[in-house]
C-alpha cells in the first residue's frame, strides 16, 4: 500500500494547479444592508444525508497494509506478551533509516492498538451473531438418570392388606431416563431491538477501526516530521558550534596579535557555550523523537529508526476551505458514530419496553426411559423389563402485567440518551469545522512563514559573512559577529520549524477532511557532493563530556557573593 502522504495526488487532481488565495473585495453598503440579505437556507438533517443507521464505508481511505515488504521483514513487531529481562535485550544495536512510506507500512502492520481495534470488530460481529441466534429454535437434552441403579434391602414385620407378612424386600433395578426439549419463541418483542442494537454496534466497531487507522497515520506522519525537525535542529546546532569555533579562533588570534581585547574573546566563548547548549538540546530531542517513533511502530527492542527523507515541503493543499469543511462532514466517521448512538439508544428503549409485553413460546418435550431389574418380597418376583416414551407439545405464555413502572422508566431513560446524543452531534459538528479551519489557517500561515524565513536565512548568512570580513579587517567588533551569528541560528531554527509545522498541518487536513488532494512538490535537485563552507566546515565538533551537575564550574562574582558575617 502506498501512503497518502508520500504518493502523487489522485488522478482527478493530477493536473490541478496550486490554489492561490485572492483578497476579498470590500463589501458595499448595499451588501451589508440587512433587509436585502437572502433568507437563511434550511440545512438538511444528517439522517437525511447519511440515513438513520449509516453503514461503515472502508472504501473512503486506502486499506491498511497487512504484510511487510521484503526489505522490512526483520522489523516485524515482537510477540504481544514478549518482555525483555536482560539489559542487552534492550541495547540499541542498529540505527535503521526509514522513509515516510516505510514508517506508515510498519505502523499499519505492527501497531498493537490497531490490531486491538481489528479484534474489536470481530468481537462485535460475534456479538451480532449471538443476537441473530434468537430467531432459531433452542434444543436441549436432559438426562437425569443415564443410567441410575437402585439396590438395597428392607425388612418389615408388618402385614399387608391381604394378611401376608411383609418380610424381607430386595431391590436390584437399572433405570435410564432422558428428555429432549425443543422451544421456539413465536412472539418475542425484545428480539428485533436487540438484533438492531447489535448490528449498529458492529458498524460502530468498524467505524472505530477506521478512526483508529486515520489517527495512526496522522500520528506516524507527525512523529516522522518531528524526527526530521530534530535532525535539522542537530544540523543547525552543529553548524552553529562550528561557526562559533571559527569566531573564537579568530578572536584569540587577534588577541594574541594585540589588536583585540579580552572582552571579545569572552564574547566568543559565551556564544560557543550557547551553541553547545543548543546542540545538546537538539541531540536530546532527536533521541526522544527516534524512540517515540519506534514505540509507535512497535519495532524490535534493539532497533532505533532514523529519518531517511530530508526535511522539505511535502506538497500543496488543493481544496478550498469550504470544500474541506464539507468533505470533513461527509467523510468523518465520528459523526456516523453519534448517529449510530442514537439508533442504539432507540433500540434499547424498545427492548426495555418489551419487558412488559407478552412472550409466546412453543415447546415440544420428548421423554423416554427404560428399566431392567427385579424385586424380592418374601416370594421371588421374576426379573422385569420395561420402557416408556412420552411426547408433550404446548405453548408457554409469559406476560409481566405490572412491574411498578420500571420498564417505562427505562424506556424514557434510553430516549433521553438518544436526545443527548443529538446535541452531542451538534457539538461534534461544530468542533470538526473548527479543527478544519484551524489547520487550514495555520497551513496558510506556515506557508507564508516558509517564504519569509527562507529570505531571513539568506540575509543572515550574508550578514554573517560580511561581519566576519569586517571583523578580520578590524573595522568592527566581535559583538557584531556574535549577534549576527545568533540571528542566523535563530533564522534557521524558525525556517526548520516552519517546514515541520507546514507538513504537520497538511497531514492534519488529510486526517480531518478525508481528502488526499495534494499537489506533490517536485524533488529538489541536489548536488552530488555536500557544499563546503570555507572556514567552518573543516572545524570538528568535539563531543562534550557529561559532567555531573553538582560539579559544574561556576563561581559567583565578588559582587554577588554574600558578605562575611561581622
Amino acid at each position: 500500500m502506498v501512503s497518502p502522504l508520500a504518493t502523487c495526488l489522485l488522478e482527478q487532481t493530477a493536473v490541478a494547479q496550486p490554489r492561490t488565495t485572492q483578497p476579498t473585495p470590500p463589501e458595499s453598503p448595499k451588501q451589508l444592508a440587512g433587509p436585502q440579505d437572502p433568507p437563511p437556507q434550511t440545512l438538511p438533517l444528517a439522517t437525511q444525508l447519511k440515513g438513520n443507521r449509516p453503514k461503515s464505508n472502508p472504501g473512503v481511505l486506502p486499506p491498511a497494509a497487512t504484510v511487510l515488504p521484503p526489505e522490512l521483514k526483520l522489523l516485524k513487531a515482537p510477540l504481544p506478551l514478549a518482555l525483555p529481562n536482560k539489559p542487552f535485550q534492550v541495547s540499541i544495536r542498529e540505527l535503521r533509516p526509514l522513509s515516510l512510506v516505510d514508517t506508515l507500512n510498519l505502523a499499519e502492520v505492527n501497531n498493537p492498538n490497531l490490531k486491538a481495534l481489528s479484534i474489536q470488530v470481530d468481537e462485535a460481529q460475534s456479538a451480532l451473531r449471538s443476537r441473530i441466534a434468537l430467531w432459531y429454535p433452542q434444543i436441549n437434552l436432559r438426562a437425569g438418570s443415564f443410567p441410575a441403579f437402585t439396590g438395597g434391602e428392607q425388612y418389615s414385620s408388618g402385614v399387608t392388606g391381604t394378611g401376608q407378612e411383609r418380610g424381607l424386600t430386595l431391590s436390584n433395578i437399572w433405570r435410564m431416563q432422558a428428555d429432549l426439549e425443543a422451544s421456539w419463541s413465536l412472539i418475542n418483542p425484545a428480539r428485533n431491538p436487540q438484533i438492531a442494537a447489535a448490528r449498529d454496534q458492529f458498524e460502530q466497531a468498524k467505524n472505530k477501526y477506521l478512526i483508529g487507522l486515520r489517527d495512526l497515520r496522522l500520528q506516524v506522519a507527525q512523529s516522522y516530521f518531528d524526527l526530521q525537525q530534530s535532525d535539522e535542529q542537530v544540523r543547525i546546532g552543529q553548524e552553529s558550534v562550528r561557526s562559533s569555533e571559527v569566531s573564537l579562533r579568530d578572536a584569540r588570534a587577534r588577541f594574541q596579535a594585540g589588536v583585540a581585547t579580552k572582552l571579545e574573546v569572552l564574547q566568543a566563548e559565551t556564544q560557543l557555550a550557547r551553541d553547545q547548549q543548543l546542540l545538546t538540546n537538539a541531540l536530546s530531542a532527536q533521541s526522544i523523537a527516534r524512540r517515540s517513533l519506534a514505540a509507535l511502530l512497535s519495532l524490535p527492542q534493539d532497533i532505533t529508526p532514523t529519518a531517511k527523507d530530508p526535511s522539505r515541503v511535502v506538497g500543496t493543499w488543493l481544496p478550498t476551505l469550504q470544500e474541506s469543511i464539507v468533505a470533513a462532514y461527509a467523510f468523518r466517521e465520528e459523526l456516523d458514530q453519534i448517529i449510530l448512538d442514537i439508533s442504539v439508544a432507540n433500540s434499547n428503549a424498545n427492548a426495555e419496553l418489551a419487558q412488559v409485553q407478552p412472550l409466546l413460546n412453543i415447546v415440544n418435550t420428548i421423554s423416554g426411559g427404560r428399566t431392567d431389574g427385579y424385586q424380592f418380597v418374601t416370594q421371588p418376583i421374576p426379573n422385569e423389563e420395561g420402557w416408556s416414551v412420552d411426547n408433550t407439545v404446548g405453548l408457554n405464555v409469559r406476560w409481566n402485567l405490572f412491574d411498578g413502572g420500571q420498564a417505562k422508566a427505562l424506556y424514557r431513560r434510553q430516549k433521553q440518551v438518544a436526545e443527548e446524543s443529538r446535541y452531542r452531534f451538534a457539538d461534534r459538528r461544530d468542533t470538526i469545522r473548527e479543527e478544519v479551519e484551524k489547520s487550514f489557517y495555520e497551513l496558510e500561515a506556515n506557508n507564508r512563514n516558509i517564504t519569509t524565513t527562507s529570505r531571513e536565512v539568506l540575509s543572515a548568512r550574508e550578514s554573517l559573512r560580511l561581519a566576519r570580513l569586517r571583523f578580520q579587517a578590524g573595522v568592527t567588533t566581535q559583538r557584531e559577529v556574535v549577534d549576527t551569528q545568533r540571528d542566523l541560528t535563530q533564522a534557521e531554527v524558525r525556517y526548520s520549524n516552519a517546514i515541520a509545522d507546514y507538513n504537520k498541518r497538511l497531514a492534519e487536513l488529510q486526517r480531518r477532511t478525508g481528502l488526499d488532494q495534494i499537489s506533490i512538490c517536485p524533488a529538489p535537485t541536489l548536488p552530488a557532493q555536500k557544499p563546503v563552507v570555507i572556514g567552518a566546515s573543516d572545524v570538528p565538533v568535539e563531543v562534550q563530556p557529561l559532567v555531573p551537575a553538582c560539579q559544574a564550574k561556576f563561581r559567583p562574582s565578588s559582587a554577588a557573593a554574600p558578605s562575611p558575617a561581622p
